[in-house]
This record gives structure tokens, sequence and C-alpha cells, in this order.
């Protein structure tokens, strides 16, 4: 396994939506494993292969892994199927390191994708894994969390972003 760059905002990858895979083999694998690391590292609850360079619509999400042991969720071709109700959530995100923004999105999702083996699954979730679900295949489609905040909002993330990278 590798350890693989997260691209940070304003990178062009970042805005570019991702392409279906045809087939789930060993290359798609290897993504899978090579990102479920970086995540980890990183650490992050969640990554979408764009945010590595990759334009391919794979994701890794792994929500328990902050309060217990790692229960790594992989999708390929994810797509969400039903939304049901509205939730505010803090999100961070990998591709903006410091930056936390109340967004709002469907309270509980189902997604159906194509699990590492290429078998088809269905998630239904709410809570946290809602939100994660929501979060990285919104990247896949060339979203980003500073497309989800006001205009006013967007300015002082640039701000922020701005400091942050002169600052260090």
């Amino acid at each position: 396994m590798a350890r693989l760059t997260i691209f940070t905002y304003p990178a062009e990858v970042l805005r570019t939506k991702s392409r279906m895979v045809s087939a789930v083999d060993n290359e798609i694998g290897r993504l899978i494993d090579d990102m479920a690391e970086t995540m980890y590292a990183a650490p992050g609850v969640g990554l979408a292969a764009n945010q590595v360079g990759v334009l391919k619509r794979v994701v890794v999400i792994d929500v328990s892994y902050v309060d217990g042991e790692p229960n790594l969720i992989a999708l390929v071709n994810p797509e969400i199927v039903e939304c049901v109700g509205e939730a505010v959530n803090e999100e961070g995100c990998l591709s903006f390191p410091s930056i936390k923004e109340d967004i709002k999105r469907a309270a509980c999702v189902a997604v159906r994708a194509l699990d590492r083996d290429g078998r088809p699954v269905e998630i239904r979730a709410d809570g946290l894994l809602a939100t994660a679900l929501q979060h990285e295949i919104d990247h896949l489609d060339g979203v980003s969390l500073i497309d989800k905040v006001s205009f006013l909002k967007r300015r002082m993330i640039h701000r922020q972003l701005s400091k942050d990278k002169s600052a260090g």
C-alpha cells in the first residue's frame, strides 16, 4: 500500500467530474487500499478518488474509526437513489484543511454502488454516515464544501486558506 497526496483547494482536479469505473479489478482494489491508508493517516472519515488525483468514481469512508475499530466502506460508482429529510451538520474536508462549516444536506440517504469485489450493494444511512456519503459523492461530481456555503462564507474561506498558505 502507498500513501497518496491529497489535493487541496483550489486544485482543478477537485472541480473535475469523475468517470464511471467500467470494471472492478486489481487496479481498483489497489486504489481502494491506497485511499484507505491515506484517509486513515490524514486522519479523515472519507476520501474520494479525485481528491488524490484519480478521476474515477471511487470513495472510501469509515465513520466508526473515530470512535472504535476500523470499518471501511469502499464504494465504486456510488449514486444517491433516495434522500429524506434535512439536517445541518458541521463538516470538514481533507481538501480544505482547517475549515469547518455547517452544511445542509439530506438527513437520510440510500446509495447504490459496487463493493470492492464488484458486487452491487445498497446502503441506507443517517447521521454522520449519510453526511459522509453525500460529501464524498459530491466530490466525485466536482462539487466541494465551498460550493455549499454562501458567497460571504466562500470569501471568508478564501481569505482563511490564503492566510494559512502564507503562514506555512
